[in-house]
């Protein structure tokens, strides 16, 4: 082996060693298992709708659903999705009463079904926000894969981080992929139509 070849070899070993200890690790922690399998995503659930009503997972058979999951606290992203996903739900007409749209709590503590109907009505009347108590609340939040973890404030408050995608599921209640309100409402509308 000359000079040339030898650095050239030493970094392809690092670089592969690298690679199998990056794909063994991911298989460890469970991320390799999941990624052939998008239809992991959701299952059943049972929550309360913002009017006390029961809602599960069986109310999203036979039509299209877009789920995001806040809190009522929440100071920016949530909001924001929310305005984005009504003026999806505006631009929809008629068909937006052939879609489901669910506001889940990742704050069960705070997010009683009265926070819920007080804070829904800035926004389109298609929206449901759904809650429960902590276990119910952990259930759904485990079927979907979410992220939430309530984090300290400085007064003795806490916020909520929490995962901030727009999940659409198809007719079936399985999930498609996340949803992309990053365009113009008229554009959503028709992409969302197309699972009517």
């Amino acid at each position: 082996m000359d000079r040339t070849t030898r650095p050239l070899v030493v970094v392809g070993a690092f670089a592969g060693s690298l690679l199998v200890g990056l794909l063994l690790m991911l298989w460890a922690l469970g991320g390799l298992r999941n990624v052939a399998a998008p239809a992991a995503i959701g299952g059943p659930f049972q929550l309360t709708d913002q009017t006390g009503q029961t809602v599960t997972e069986k109310a999203m058979q036979g039509h299209p659903t877009l789920i995001f999951f806040g809190f009522t606290h929440c100071p920016d992203v949530c909001p924001t999705t929310l305005f984005e996903i009504s003026e999806v739900l505006r631009a929809m007409g008629k068909d937006a009463d052939r879609v489901n749209a669910y506001y889940i709590s990742v704050d069960p503590e705070r997010d009683t079904s009265a926070a819920m109907k007080d804070y829904l009505s800035s926004f389109d009347s298609h929206l449901r926000g759904l809650t429960g108590n902590a276990d119910a609340v952990a259930k759904v939040l485990s079927a979907y894969r979410v992220y939430a973890k309530k984090v300290p404030l400085k007064d003795g408050d806490y916020t909520m981080d929490h995962t901030a995608l727009v999940y659409l599921m198809d007719r079936d209640g399985k999930f498609v992929a996340p949803f992309n309100l990053n365009r113009k409402p008229e554009d959503a509308a028709a992409d969302l139509r197309r699972y009517l």
